[in-house]
This record gives structure tokens, C-alpha cells and sequence, in this order.
């Protein structure tokens, strides 16, 4: 429902979705906490938070960098599940999804991970490298414990394979702009019209366009593309690996890189195109 609310309030406007991503506990919790408000204040619709991983291997070298932080600190899975807990009491209509890798979720025991995710108030997970293919490990359990299940749409896939992501996905389906892992070091190019009009024909949850978006011209390409919401991520925590040892001006640039935007997702994109 919290993503249907975002979405609905979105389109009524013809703007585009805000959801930065960032790993919880980075680079420490009382930091982590002051970034995610930073992002909340300064435009996000909504939050994509990621739990530190050895072996991350949907994300780039900036992301990969950042997970060393919480790991190096001990900072456990149930630490960073109780963060989002009070991240969820301080907003209780902002729609959180997780991303997260399959060994941290089998290592938890599948319906226990669910159900902590539940329990502080996570709508969705995405299982980075988990393919629709492979849905039913987790889709009954998650789905029985209030979790929305997130599924990737490669932009080279089969259509029979986006007809089982758009059937699949729940609470949005994550659109990538590219091939590869995260990061700015390549920028997304525009996502092909053909491949998001495919995903709408098969009734897709919304579209949210993630991998390379890091400057507001990728916004205005996304919104021109059809997509209805747009993930940053490693520009982000690019400013984290970069002055986390200086938290205020760690705290300064995340609000104005984030406040940019915002406001190029929140632009009535329909009368500007």
C-alpha cells in the first residue's frame, strides 16, 4: 500500500519517484541514521537500504567499498534490521524496500528473515542475486510474512522471462538503464522504449530505473523513456566513502546531491518533454 500511495501521489503530478539507496550501518549507526534523514528531507519518496555483504556481486567497486565499513565494525544483520526498525517509527508512510543477496537471507532461515523484515516495518526485498527463475525459493514465505518480493528487469532479457518478472515483481519492478554492476564510472544510457512498453504489456507493478543514474539529465532520459520512479545509489555513497572521516560535510553534500535530484524527479515532466 506504501508504494502504491508514492506512486499514486507521483503520477498524479507527473513526476517521477525518488528512491536514493544507501547500506544501513555505514559508516556507523548514528551516522547512517543522520544520512537517511538527510535523504528523507531532502526530497526521497522513498528508501532502498542495502545490509553490508562480503561479496556483493550486482554492485561495483563504491558500493563494495562502503560494505567493508559496517563489516569492519561487526555491524550484524540484526543491527541493521533494527536500524530500519526505527528509521520505519520516525516514518511510518515512507515505503522502505531492502536489497539485499541470498546467503544473508538463507542464513537467517528464509521465513525468519522474512518475518524480521516484517516485524520492522521492510515492504519489500529485493534478492540481488536471486532471478525470477528461481522465485519460488522465496516468493510463498515473503509473501506470507507481508513481504513484497522485488525482481530486476536485465534490458537484454527473453520476453517470456519479463513476462515472469512483470507477473512476479511486487511493489515496483527494478529497471536496469545497462548490463553490468552498479556505479557512476559508466552512466546509464536511456532505457529502451520496446523493453519497458513489453513490461507494461505483461502488467508490471511501476518501473523504477536504477544503475548509473547519478546527474539530473538521467532523470529527465528516464522520465522520457516511460519509467515511474528512479534509484541513485553509488553517487551517493560515493560521497560517503569520500568524507565519512568529516561527517558534516559528509551530511551537507548528500542533502544538496540529493535535493538536485529531487527536484529533476519532481519536475511535471509531462510539459517539459
Amino acid at each position: 500500500m506504501r508504494y502504491q500511495n508514492m506512486f499514486n501521489k507521483v503520477s498524479s503530478s507527473n513526476h517521477l519517484a525518488y528512491i536514493p539507496f544507501v547500506i544501513v550501518g555505514d559508516p556507523n549507526e548514528e551516522l547512517s541514521l543522520q544520512i537517511i534523514d538527510q535523504l528523507v528531507e531532502n526530497g526521497a519518496d522513498g528508501l532502498e537500504l542495502g545490509l553490508a555483504f562480503s561479496d556483493p556481486v550486482a554492485d561495483g567497486p563504491v558500493i563494495q567499498q562502503a560494505a567493508l565499513r559496517p563489516l569492519a565494525n561487526h555491524f550484524s544483520i540484526k543491527s541493521g534490521l533494527s536500524l530500519i526498525g526505527k528509521v520505519r517509527a520516525k516514518y511510518p508512510e515512507l515505503p522502505i524496500g531492502l536489497l539485499t543477496y541470498a546467503n544473508l537471507v538463507f542464513a537467517q532461515g528464509i521465513e525468519s528473515f522474512f518475518n524480521q523484515c516484517h516485524e520492522v516495518g521492510i515492504d519489500s526485498v529485493l534478492v540481488a542475486d536471486c532471478p525470477v527463475k528461481e522465485s519460488q525459493l522465496f516468493a510463498a514465505k515473503a509473501d506470507a510474512c507481508g513481504v513484497q518480493l522485488v525482481f530486476i528487469a536485465p534490458p537484454d532479457a527473453s520476453d517470456d522471462t519479463l513476462r515472469q518478472i512483470a507477473e512476479h515483481s511486487k511493489g515496483y519492478t527494478y529497471v536496469l538503464s545497462r548490463k553490468g554492476i552498479t556505479g557512476t564510472e559508466v552512466a546509464a544510457t536511456q532505457a529502451k522504449t520496446d523493453f519497458l512498453g513489453k513490461l507494461k504489456a505483461f502488467n508490471s507493478p511501476p518501473l523504477v530505473q536504477g544503475f548509473g543514474i547519478s546527474e539530473p539529465k538521467h532523470v529527465f532520459d528516464a522520465a522520457n523513456a516511460g519509467v515511474d520512479g528512479i534509484i541513485t545509489g553509488s553517487a551517493i555513497v560515493n560521497l560517503i566513502n569520500q568524507h565519512y572521516n568529516s561527517p558534516q560535510i559528509m551530511l551537507e553534500q548528500i542533502g544538496d546531491y540529493v535535493r538536485s535530484i529531487a527536484q529533476a524527479a519532481h519536475t511535471d515532466h509531462a510539459n517539459t518533454a
